[in-house]
C-alpha cells in the first residue's frame, strides 16, 4: 500500500509539472513579440517598432500610412482582448460569446445606433481620415490574421478566434475606429442620466424639492423655469405604480451574469456626468522656474485592466500628398492617433466640459397605433398631428439561444431609448408616451477623427485651436502651450442652442411635440470660451467654464468648484512653478467638500461605545483624505449613512437605490445640513439625524476593520481597483486580472478617488481616478513625464501587465522622450 501511495504522489507530482511547464509555455508564448523582424503585408516600406525604458512604443516609419497600419499592429499586439471587448461592446455583440446575461447592454447599444451613426460620419470623412482608419484596421487585421504570438488567456476561456475574419479584413473596420470615438462620447457627454435622475425623484418630490435634491451651480438660479412636477403629473408620464430596474436575464454562466450585471449598472448610468470629471493646468514662462510653460493633465476616468491608454510615438514624414505626423503620448486602442500628448513643438491636456448635449423628449404615442407619434403643428393648430417612426430590424445573436430579433424605432429627434430595458423603460407609461434622444455625438458632421487626426503634427498654439475646430464630441476643455511661450484654452467640440423660449432648457425630458423645445443651431466655434492665460496661469477641473453673462446657455450639471479652486490656491501660492511643484500637486488630498461639512460631524453627539475614540480621531483631522488615516474614513461613512437616512427616507428605498452610487448628493447634503432642514432630516431635527448617522456608520466600520478605532485606515477601505472585463467576474481569477494598489484622496481632491457607494463588496473602493498623469515642460520638451495605473501590455500573464501601478499611486513617473537615450527593444516590421 505504502509503494502505491509513492507512486501515486510521483505521478501527481509528475502531472503537476507537467501542467506548470504547459501553462509556462503557453505565459511564454502569449508574450508580444518585440525584438526581431516581422513581416507585415500592405506596407509600403520597413517600420521601426522601438520601446524605450519607460515602455513607450515608437513607431517610426517612412510614410504615415505606414505608421497608422503598425499602430494597428501594435495595439493588437499588446491590447488584442481590450479590442475585442470594446469592438463586442459596440456592436452590440457581446451577448454571442456570453449569453443573454449581456443582453440589455447589447439592446442599448443597438437601439442608440453607434455603429450606424459612425458609418455615416465616416463616409462623410475626408480622404486622409479614411485613410488612416483603413490602414490603422490593416495592421489590427494583419496580426489577428498572422497570428505571430498566442492570444492571451481570454481568447481561450471563451472560445474566441478572430482568424478567419481577420484574414478577410472583416475583424477590425474602420468603421470601428470612429465607432469608438462615440463611444468615448457616451462616456463622457451630456447629461441624459441627470435628466433621467429628476424625472424619476419626480414621482415624489414636487419642483421645489427637486431643485434642494439637485441644487444648481453656486449663484445660478435653476435653468429650468417650468414647474417640472406639475407638468409631468399633468400629462400622465409615469407608469401607474412604481417598478423598479429590470435586472434582466439572469441565464448563462455564473461570471457571465457578473459581467452582465456591471454593464447594465454602466447602461443605466449613461450621461450621468456626475464625477466624471479631469484636472489640466498651465502656467506660461512668468509662472515657470524655466521661463517657458509648463502643462499638467490628469484626466479621471473609470479604472480598468488594462488602463483605457496606450503610450506611444508616431511619426513619419510628408509622402506623396498625405501629411506625416509627430506625436507621442496617450493613444487609445481602436484609433490610430495620439489624442493626449505634445509634438515637438506644441503640448495640450483636456478634461471634460461637460456641456448639455443630451436632450430627452417625450414623444406621445397615437392612441390606436403606437407606430406613430405626435410631431408640431406646421400651421398654429391645436389638432395632433402624427407622423410614423423609422424603424429598423436589429438581430442580436444570443449563445446558448434562439437569436433574437429587435425592432429599434426612431423619432425625428433620435432613437427612441425606452424600448430598452433600463430605467427609462420602466419609469415612463410606454403605452403613451416613448423617450427619444437627441445627441450631438450621433450626428453626421462628427469629425474627431480629422481633428485628432491634425493635432499629431501642429507647431503652434493656433494651429491647434484651428485642429480642434473639427472636433465635435465629448466637448473638452483644452489647455495648450507651446515653446514660443504661447499657453490657451479652449473649449472644443459644439454645444447646441435652444430657444429663448424654452423652459426645460434639457434639464429634464421635453415634449417632443412642441417645436420650442428643438434645438435651433451651434454655438459658433469662435464664440465657446476661451482663455489667452493673460493671468499668467489657466486651469480647468469641470468647473462652469464661462462668466454668469456668457450669452449661451451650456449646462447647470457643472461639477462643484472644490478641486477648481484648489488648484488655483495652490498655483498662486507658488512664484515660480517646477515639474515638482506639479507633481506635488498632482498628488494633493485635501479635500474642501469634507472641510465644508466636516464641522457637522465634530459637533455631532454619540452614546455608540466607538464614538470617543472616532471622535479622538478627528480632533486634527483637517480634510487631507490620508490613506493611513481612520478620520477620511470615519467622515465617508458617517456623509454616506446620513444621505441615505436622510434622502432615501425622502425618495423611498427602491427609488434611492436606482439613483444613488456614483450619483452621491453631497451638494443636496450640504444644503440640508447648513439650512438644518425639517422638510428632509424630520422633525426630529438634523442633528438627530446626524447622531444616528454616526452611530450607524461605526457599527459599519466596527463590522470592516475590528473595534479597534486606532488601527482604521482609510486606504484599506478605499483601494484603486482596475477592474478587467469579464474576470473581474470570476472570483478566483479576479486577483490574477485585476490591479489593485491602497489610496487616498475622495470624489473631490485634485488626487482623485471616486468611489461607488452601490457596490457593497467595496463601497468606498477608488474606482474612477486619474487614468494618466502627464507633465509638459516647454523649456525642454524631452523632461516631460508621465504615468499610468497599470501597464503597457494588456496581458495578465506579462510582467508589463502591472508594473506602473505602484509609481502610480505614489504620484511617481516615467520620462516621455521622443529622442530617448536607450532602446529596451527593437522591432523592424517589413513588407
Amino acid at each position: 500500500m505504502r509503494r502505491v501511495l509513492i507512486r501515486l504522489s510521483w505521478g501527481l507530482l509528475a502531472l503537476l509539472t507537467m501542467v506548470a511547464i504547459a501553462f509556462s509555455v503557453y505565459a511564454y508564448r502569449t508574450q508580444t513579440v518585440v525584438d526581431g523582424t516581422l513581416q507585415l503585408s500592405g506596407l509600403r516600406g520597413s517600420v521601426d517598432v522601438k520601446r524605450d525604458a519607460s515602455d513607450v512604443t515608437h513607431i517610426l516609419a517612412s510614410d504615415p500610412r505606414d505608421a497608422w497600419m503598425a499602430m494597428g499592429y501594435v495595439h493588437a499586439q499588446e491590447r488584442g482582448w481590450q479590442m475585442e471587448f470594446n469592438r463586442r461592446i459596440m456592436r452590440g455583440t457581446l451577448s454571442e460569446v456570453l449569453g443573454p446575461a449581456t443582453l440589455d447592454t447589447d439592446r442599448t447599444l443597438r437601439a442608440l445606433g453607434i455603429h450606424q451613426a459612425a458609418r455615416a460620419q465616416l463616409a462623410g470623412a475626408t480622404e486622409e481620415a479614411r485613410t488612416a482608419l483603413q490602414a490603422y484596421s490593416d495592421g489590427v487585421n494583419a496580426f489577428f490574421a498572422q497570428r505571430t504570438q498566442t492570444l492571451s488567456p481570454e481568447f481561450q476561456v471563451l472560445g474566441i478566434d478572430p482568424r478567419e475574419a481577420a484574414a478577410a479584413g472583416r475583424y477590425w473596420e474602420p468603421v470601428d475606429s470612429a465607432a469608438w470615438s462615440l463611444m468615448m462620447a457616451l462616456d463622457l457627454g451630456g447629461n441624459w442620466g441627470n435628466e433621467v435622475a429628476r424625472l424619476t425623484a419626480l414621482q415624489v418630490l414636487d419642483t421645489t424639492a427637486l431643485w434642494e435634491l439637485f441644487p444648481p451651480y453656486p449663484g445660478e438660479a435653476p435653468a429650468a423655469k417650468a414647474d417640472l412636477a406639475k407638468l409631468y403629473r399633468d400629462l400622465g408620464v409615469f407608469q401607474p405604480q412604481v417598478q423598479t430596474s429590470s435586472m434582466g436575464d439572469e441565464k448563462g454562466s455564473w461570471f457571465a451574469q457578473g459581467i452582465g450585471r456591471e454593464l447594465r449598472e454602466w447602461t443605466h448610468e449613461l450621461g450621468n456626468v456626475e464625477g466624471k470629471g479631469s484636472n489640466n493646468w498651465v502656467v506660461d514662462g512668468s509662472r515657470s522656474a524655466s521661463g517657458k510653460p509648463l502643462l499638467a493633465n490628469d484626466p479621471h476616468l473609470g479604472l480598468s485592466a488594462p488602463a483605457i491608454w496606450y503610450f506611444a510615438h508616431l511619426k513619419a514624414p510628408d509622402v506623396n500628398g498625405l501629411k506625416g505626423m509627430d506625436a507621442i503620448g496617450a493613444t487609445l486602442p481602436g484609433t490610430p492617433f495620439v489624442v493626449l500628448g505634445r509634438t515637438p513643438e506644441v503640448a495640450w491636456g483636456f478634461t471634460n466640459t461637460g456641456p448639455d448635449v443630451q436632450d430627452l423628449y417625450l414623444e406621445q404615442l397615437h392612441p390606436q397605433d403606437p407606430q406613430r407619434y405626435r410631431v408640431p403643428s406646421v400651421d398654429g393648430s391645436t389638432e395632433p398631428v402624427w407622423a410614423s417612426f423609422d424603424t429598423r430590424t436589429e438581430v442580436i445573436r444570443v449563445k446558448g439561444q434562439a437569436d433574437e430579433v429587435m425592432t429599434v424605432r426612431l423619432s425625428r429627434h433620435g432613437p427612441v431609448i425606452s424600448d430598452a430595458p433600463g430605467r427609462t423603460h420602466d419609469l415612463i407609461d410606454s403605452s403613451r408616451y416613448a423617450l427619444a434622444l437627441r445627441w450631438t455625438a450621433l450626428d453626421v458632421g462628427n469629425q474627431n477623427v480629422q481633428a485628432s487626426l491634425e493635432s499629431n503634427r501642429v507647431r503652434t498654439v493656433d494651429e491647434l485651436i484651428a485642429a480642434f475646430r473639427h472636433f465635435y464630441a465629448p466637448m473638452q476643455n483644452a489647455v495648450m502651450a507651446d515653446r514660443t511661450g504661447r499657453i490657451a484654452y479652449k473649449a472644443v467640440g459644439m454645444i447646441p442652442v435652444r430657444a429663448p423660449d424654452n423652459d426645460i432648457r434639457g434639464i429634464a425630458p421635453s415634449p417632443g411635440w412642441e417645436s420650442k423645445y428643438d434645438w435651433t443651431g451651434w454655438v459658433p466655434y469662435e464664440a465657446t470660451p476661451e482663455d489667452r492665460g493673460e493671468q499668467g496661469w489657466i486651469s480647468t477641473a469641470n468647473q462652469r467654464i464661462h462668466a454668469p453673462d456668457y450669452s449661451y446657455f451650456v449646462t447647470q450639471d457643472w461639477a462643484p468648484p472644490y478641486r477648481k479652486e484648489r488648484i488655483d490656491a495652490m498655483l498662486a501660492q507658488t512664484p515660480k512653478h517646477t515639474l515638482e511643484s506639479f507633481q506635488a500637486m498632482h498628488g494633493d488630498q485635501l479635500s474642501m467638500a469634507t472641510v465644508r461639512l466636516l464641522p457637522f460631524l465634530k459637533k455631532t453627539p454619540s452614546s455608540h461605545p466607538l464614538a470617543a475614540a472616532a471622535q479622538t480621531a478627528l480632533v486634527d483631522f483637517d480634510g487631507v483624505m490620508d490613506m493611513n488615516r481612520a478620520a477620511p474614513l470615519i467622515y465617508t461613512a458617517w456623509v454616506d449613512e446620513f444621505t441615505r437616512g436622510v434622502i432615501g427616507a425622502r425618495l423611498e428605498p427602491a427609488r434611492f437605490e436606482s439613483l444613488y452610487g456614483k450619483r452621491l448628493f453631497r451638494n443636496a447634503v450640504e444644503g440640508i445640513l447648513e439650512r438644518d432642514d425639517l422638510a428632509w432630516c424630520g422633525a426630529t431635527g438634523c442633528l438627530a439625524a446626524s447622531t444616528a448617522a454616526l452611530d450607524r456608520a461605526l457599527d459599519r466600520l466596527g463590522s470592516m476593520q475590528g473595534r479597534d478605532v486606532s488601527a482604521w485606515q482609510w486606504g484599506d477601505a478605499h483601494p484603486a481597483i482596475s477592474i478587467h472585463r469579464p474576470f473581474s467576474n470570476v472570483g478566483a481569477l479576479a486577483p490574477l486580472f485585476e490591479v489593485r494598489t491602497a489610496t487616498g484622496g475622495d470624489p473631490f481632491t485634485v488626487n482623485v478617488g471616486q468611489y461607488h457607494l452601490e457596490k457593497h463588496d467595496a463601497p468606498f473602493a477608488n474606482r474612477h481616478a486619474a487614468s494618466l498623469r502627464a507633465i509638459y515642460d516647454l523649456a525642454d520638451p524631452e523632461k516631460s513625464v508621465f504615468i499610468y495605473q497599470t501597464g503597457q501590455s494588456g496581458n495578465a500573464l506579462s510582467p508589463r501587465y502591472r508594473d506602473m501601478s505602484e509609481a502610480w499611486a505614489e504620484v511617481g513617473y516615467r520620462p516621455l522622450q521622443m529622442r530617448p537615450t536607450e532602446w529596451r527593444s527593437s522591432l523592424v516590421l517589413r513588407p
